[in-house]
Formats: C-alpha cells, sequence, structure tokens
C-alpha cells in the first residue's frame, strides 16, 4: 500500500512495499515539489477562494517603510494594491515604485502654498479611476491635514473607505496644544505644559516663577525642567531638547530669544519627565483599537523591537489608547500613534509585575500610521482588521481607566505582532552610525578610540546577522536595492547640486533634516 506523509514542512514519498518503481518514484517526487512550490507560493500569497472577495485598496505613502509593509501585508493577503507617493517626472525615486506587491503606482501631486487642493484632488483621481474599495493613508507629516481633507472629499463623493481621520480629529492630535488640551479634557492624564505665543510669557513663566518648580531662574535640586516645543514641524528645531531654565537668567533670555514664537507660531513648553520614551502604532475603525504594539523610542528611532504585549507597559499604553480611541466614537478611525515618557521608577516596578497599571506621561501625538507597523511584517491578521471597516459598524462602549480592559473582555483584544517578533533596523544608517562615522572620527577628529569603533563593527554585525532590514523581503527585494543605490544617492546629489544641507536622515520615512 502506499502513502504519503509531511515531516518537517516537506512532503515525502513512502511505499509499503520495496519493489517500488523508479517511474512511480519520479512520478511521487513530481508531485511532491509541485505542493512544495504552492506551499511556498501560499506562504507569500494566500490564493484566491470562493469565499473570500479581494479588494481593491490604495496604500499612500509607499516610498516609506510603513506604506511598503502594509501594501505587501495587503498583497500577501490576496488583495490588489495600488500604490502612491510623490515622485519628481524624470526619475522614479520611490522604493515602493518597485515592488512586485503593488500592482499600479501612481504619482502625486504635492500640496503646496495656495494650499492642498490638487492633492486632494490627485488621490480622488486615482480612487475613482481605480475604483478603490479601501484608501490606506500612510503619508508623512508634511500632509497630515491635507489627508484629512482629502478622507472627508472621498467618502463623501465615492462609495471608497478611508483610514484617515478628518480635519477636525487631525488638527487636534496634531497639534501638540491642542492635544495636550483634548487629552485633559477626556480624563487622560498629561504633564504639566503652556502654551506659548510670545517670548514675554515663556521668560515669565521661567525666569518670574510662574512655572511650576521654578525660582528665579534658577535650577534647585529637585525643581521641574521644562522643554520648548514647537507645535507644528519644523525640522530645524525638532531636535532642540534644551532642558529649561537654564544655569542663569541671562542664559535663559538667551536661548528664548533665539526661538520664533508668536502668536502665529505657538510653542508649548512641557515639563520635562526623566525617564525612559516609548512609542506606540494602532490601527482604529470606529472607535475600536483593532491592532496594537508598543516598543522604546528616541528622539531618532532607527531600531524598532516590540515590547511584549502582556507586559504591563505594553498593557498600560493599550489602556491608554483604548480609552482614547472609544471617547472619539464611531467616526474615529485612522491610524494613532503615541509618544510616551515613564518614569525610571514606574519602569523598573513595571518590570517586576506584569499587572501593574504604569503611570504614563504622553507627549504627542502622531494621528498616522507610525513605522512601527513594520514590526506586524508577519502577522497577517493585520490585513483582516483593515478590512473590518468595510463592514456593518457596531457601537462601542465608552472605555473608563478603572476598568480592567484587558482581564474581564470589556474591551475586544487587538491584534499584535506574532512572536517572536523580528527586530528591524536599516543597514544603510547602521552602516553610517557605526562603522562609517566612527572610523572619520577616529581618523580625522581623534573624538572617538579603536574600542569604541570596533565595538560599532560588533554591534553592526549583530544587527546584519540577526536584526532584518525594514525595506528588505526576500520574496520583494528591488525596494531595498532601491532604496540605497538609487533613492538616497539622488537626493545626495540634488543637495550637492543646489547647495543644500542637512543634519540628519531619517531612512526610513525618506527624509531629511534640512538645515
Amino acid at each position: 500500500m502506499r502513502k504519503r506523509c509531511f515531516w518537517m514542512g516537506v512532503y515525502m514519498c513512502t511505499s509499503g512495499t520495496k519493489s517500488q518503481s523508479t517511474r512511480w518514484r519520479a512520478k511521487c517526487i513530481i508531485e511532491d515539489a509541485s505542493r512544495l512550490i504552492l506551499l511556498l507560493r501560499a506562504s507569500i500569497r494566500s490564493p484566491q477562494t470562493p469565499i473570500f472577495h479581494p479588494k481593491k485598496i490604495l496604500v499612500t505613502g509607499v516610498g516609506m517603510t510603513k506604506g511598503l509593509a502594509l501594501a505587501r501585508l495587503f498583497f500577501a493577503a490576496g488583495h490588489e494594491v495600488i500604490g502612491a507617493d510623490f515622485e519628481p517626472s524624470l526619475i522614479p525615486t520611490a522604493c515602493g515604485h518597485m515592488s512586485k506587491a503593488i500592482k499600479r503606482f501612481c504619482k502625486l501631486t504635492k500640496p503646496g502654498q495656495e494650499g492642498g487642493a490638487k492633492y486632494t484632488k490627485s488621490i480622488l483621481d486615482i480612487v475613482v479611476k481605480e475604483d478603490v474599495d479601501l484608501w490606506v493613508s500612510c503619508s508623512g507629516v508634511a500632509s497630515a491635514v491635507e489627508d484629512g481633507e482629502a478622507k472627508e472629499l472621498i467618502e463623501l463623493v465615492t462609495n471608497c473607505k478611508a483610514v484617515q481621520f478628518d480635519v477636525a480629529t487631525t488638527k487636534r492630535l496634531h497639534e501638540k496644544h491642542l492635544f495636550m488640551e483634548y487629552t485633559r479634557s477626556i480624563g487622560l492624564p498629561t504633564p504639566e505644559s503652556h502654551t506659548i505665543t510670545s517670548r514675554a510669557a515663556a521668560l515669565q513663566l521661567l525666569i518670574e516663577g510662574g512655572a511650576e518648580g521654578t525660582a528665579k531662574g534658577k535650577k534647585d535640586i529637585g525643581s521641574t525642567e521644562y522643554i520648548m516645543k514647537y507645535v507644528g514641524t519644523d525640522d530645524a528645531v525638532r531636535g532642540d531638547m534644551t532642558l529649561l531654565p537654564l544655569n542663569t537668567p541671562a542664559a535663559t533670555k538667551a536661548h528664548i530669544g533665539r526661538l520664533p514664537i508668536s502668536e502665529d507660531r505657538p510653542w508649548i513648553l512641557q515639563q520635562y519627565i526623566k525617564g525612559s520614551e516609548y512609542c506606540t502604532h494602532s490601527l482604529v475603525v470606529r472607535g475600536e483599537v483593532k491592532a496594537f504594539v508598543a516598543c522604546p523610542s528616541a528622539e531618532l528611532l532607527m531600531h524598532y523591537s516590540a515590547l511584549p504585549s502582556e507586559s504591563a507597559l505594553s498593557q498600560s499604553m493599550l489602556r491608554f489608547t483604548q480609552e482614547y480611541a472609544a471617547a472619539g466614537g464611531e467616526s474615529f478611525t485612522g491610524h494613532l500613534s503615541f509618544d510616551f515618557l515613564v518614569d525610571e521608577a514606574e519602569a523598573e516596578a513595571a518590570a517586576r509585575d506584569p499587572t501593574k497599571h504604569v503611570h504614563l506621561h504622553p507627549i504627542e501625538c502622531n494621528p498616522r500610521a507610525h513605522t512601527a507597523v513594520a514590526l506586524f511584517n508577519d502577522t497577517p491578521a493585520m490585513a483582516e482588521a483593515y478590512m473590518t471597516l468595510l463592514q456593518p459598524s457596531t457601537s462601542v462602549k465608552k472605555l473608563k481607566l478603572d476598568e480592567k480592559v484587558m482581564a474581564n473582555g470589556l474591551a475586544p483584544q487587538p491584534i499584535f505582532p506574532v512572536t517572536p517578533t523580528k527586530q528591524y533596523n536599516w543597514v544603510g544608517h547602521d552602516l553610517f552610525e557605526f562603522i562609517i562615522l566612527p572610523v572619520f572620527a577616529l581618523l580625522f577628529s581623534n573624538t572617538t578610540n579603536v574600542s569604541k569603533v570596533l565595538d560599532g563593527i560588533l554591534e553592526f554585525a549583530e544587527h546584519l546577522l540577526f536584526w532584518h532590514d525594514g525595506t528588505f523581503e526576500i520574496w520583494d527585494p528591488l525596494p531595498a536595492w532601491w532604496l540605497y543605490h538609487v533613492y538616497w544617492p539622488t537626493q545626495f546629489l540634488l543637495c550637492l547640486v543646489y547647495g543644500k544641507e542637512w543634519s540628519r536622515i531619517n531612512v526610513s520615512t525618506c527624509k531629511m533634516f534640512m538645515c
């Protein structure tokens, strides 16, 4: 009797008799090889079935890791993906343009000084022409409000649904002072913060004792410290984390005097929390958190490692996100990301007790997709979470902080990245951070030593061997090659030609922070 068995992921052919013919063996090998090919193909892209109905999905921002990651997830689930991003007219620089996950790529018109009408129309034109079922917005910070305008227009004149907040919600969450005010209004904790519209107001708080814990501009042991942050987006001041007040009133005045503060350009004076920084990414559909991940963060985050979903820190940040989402109601749909600071003592206690409710200090909200979405790369259920927007709505119960939402089931469990979750980096960034810059510093500026250079080389080797490049997939390698060999060389060449200077680069979002 002939039979088949499956062992270690490979089909093998066995026989009840020893006189099995060569012809049968050949046939068996061919059949098993065919099955193996089908298995490998299915591991990349789910086959269409009579029950499964693929959708047309538009993903904007596919030149960035976050947009490309979601496009690949939808493709693997069997959907038809339309990709879109900004590109110059002659050179296709967006790495997502090269992805096999994207059936068609469309160029978007950048928002101009006259407004975002052309940008909004370019998205609407794609939705109408391609008969798109779902628009997943993964665009950058520069078009945040315009994406809200596009969402309102698209859902008004077409049947397409958008994973994007409306204009009012986007502004409320994007602008730091409005975010703090709204967060307090729904009963969630915030660090001490003050909206500043003039230098005099800032100096009054910092020097004359108006800010809590300061006295005559001098730092006392245990006194509160602050940082000044522009409420919008400005690359020139984004990295300024100067602790205020400075040692003398004169130094504080000089620092504040260099900041462009006005009624039209407000800033926020925010309490500085000494501790660890964390960020989150979540998908919210009709006020319900469908997918969630939290990870350690930094001012310029280029290495992603997910916190355990059952940890006290992750659970506390999830509770915060769930209540925030529920407060938004049925119309609250989009990508929602928070930045938190946690006191060192709180973080240590949370590490010891997974049931602890951690006291969080929310410092910023990004009402758009976060690069941390790459942590879901091996989570097929993520694609299905987006499809819930195309299903009939259900009411969302408003959650309270004192409810054990994860323990008693009052809130449905969101999708977390599958475990063990890969750690993500970008090889191009690591090459400069751990090898090129330290070697240059050793050879030309004498600001480092051989031991530190060797440490950097070892860390680079560890990342190369055991981490995963956020843009690279073995079944879709061209976007990563294009990113490092076409996109960034093109950007550097343009900067040299036009004499532009930059201070930092975020490889994952393709953003240069100009000086």
